[in-house]
């Protein structure tokens, strides 16, 4: 059974990574069409990009994200002069666009790199050594989109949580409410109950008063 779960877990492993391979393409980008590494993650948009902008901040890199309602290279992250040692020694912009697959494959995303130095696309080049670093450094990124997506799901599953544990507070405070508006309405009810006795005793001693005053009157006739 424990060899049975070993393999499957494996199987999953390897097809993950097999799905993963990066590859030679192109994008749009600075008004033109640029020479790209892409990877497909079977993962959402926000654990690709997620996962590749952690791993550059944990290099000590930021990126600036292309923004303005009319600007065509909006939602792109850039890193301008920055050194990916794994890909190249020498300090170049790296640039990464992550979308989803498509409307269907939400949870499935494709992530684009492009790599200029003063202005020239690293890519274009035949047999390019940055290009198969690239390709290698996004292939070795799968792990870290994988644990990036299991942090987006625990706190997606936390706010879950969050929000039914809201759910039953106010329930719990609408019970304590109406438990003492019940409690009211009882106090109530035994202060009419004991009013209405009271009352009936009072009408009884009122119709005998009355009695004895028209025992008078038939008196004096």
């Amino acid at each position: 059974m424990k060899k049975a779960i070993l393999f499957l877990v494996t199987v999953f492993i390897f097809s993950a990574v097999a799905l993963a391979q990066a590859y030679e393409g192109s994008t749009e980008y600075d008004k033109k069409k640029q020479a790209a590494i892409i990877i497909e993650y079977s993962y959402p948009s926000e654990a690709s990009e997620g996962a590749f902008m952690q791993k550059l901040e944990s290099m000590g890199y930021r990126a600036k994200e292309e923004k303005g309602l009319f600007n065509k290279d909006k939602g792109f992250k850039v890193y301008k002069g920055i050194t990916i040692s794994d890909i190249s020694s020498a300090s170049m912009d790296y640039i990464i666009n992550v979308e989803r697959k498509s409307r269907k494959e939400k949870d499935e995303s494709v992530l684009y790199l492009i790599i200029l130095q003063n202005g020239n696309n690293m890519l274009a080049a035949s047999d390019n050594e940055i290009a198969q670093n690239a390709k290698s450094f996004l292939n070795n990124l799968v792990p870290n989109v994988e644990a990036f997506n299991l942090e987006l799901q625990i706190k997606a599953q936390q706010d879950v949580v969050t929000k039914a544990q809201k759910k039953l507070k106010t329930l719990q405070d609408d019970k304590e409410s109406m438990e003492k508006k019940i409690q009211k309405l009882q106090d109530d009810i035994k202060q009419n109950l004991k009013d209405q006795e009271e009352t009936q005793k009072d009408i009884e001693n009122q119709n005998k008063a009355l009695d004895t005053l028209k025992g008078k009157r038939k008196a004096n006739t």
